[in-house]
């Protein structure tokens, strides 16, 4: 399969979650006008009675292409946000909501430096695909062991992603 990469747009990631970034966003001035905050950047949905989150920091290694996509992920009790510390583009590979992925609907994001995501539940994807060694926040579910799904694709399902 050959997928096109995109660059990540507000617009065409709605279906899968929140762009992250302060690009065109209002801000409010604060502590005395020290500091210029952006609020609401995304939306954080934590699904289920237990309703606590949890702030990460993964070490993301660099990938290598042409890197293998053999699986996708999806974590049904939670959104989750991938931000990075310093200003390093990532790729994102995402695919509809369902029972099981639509491999013909993936699609294919490169998030610009400085800016991050956060995948709504139940969406789709595969794992962080980082372009260089960098440091990630996350925040997610707190009961993380519970909320995830995998799905190991068929021989027939895997291919190659290239990128330069």
């Amino acid at each position: 399969m050959n997928y096109k990469i995109k660059n990540i747009s507000k617009e065409n990631f709605k279906n899968y979650g929140d762009l992250i970034t302060t690009s065109n966003k209002n801000y409010e001035s604060i502590n005395k006008d020290t500091t210029d905050s952006f609020f609401d950047l995304a939306n954080i949905q934590i699904i289920g009675d237990d309703k606590r989150s949890r702030l990460n920091i993964f070490q993301a290694k660099k990938r290598n292409f042409p890197l293998k996509i053999n699986m996708l992920e999806n974590h049904p009790f939670s959104s989750q946000v991938f931000l990075p510390f310093n200003a390093t583009g990532f790729l994102v590979l995402v695919a509809p909501i369902g029972n099981k992925p639509k491999i013909d609907l993936i699609e294919i994001f490169k998030v610009s430096g400085g800016d991050g995501i956060n995948f709504n539940p139940k969406v789709w994807h595969f794992p962080l695909i980082s372009l260089e060694n960098e440091k990630y926040i996350t925040i997610d579910k707190k009961d993380a062991d519970n909320n995830i799904e995998i799905y190991n694709f068929e021989q027939s399902e895997i291919f190659e992603l290239n990128y330069e």
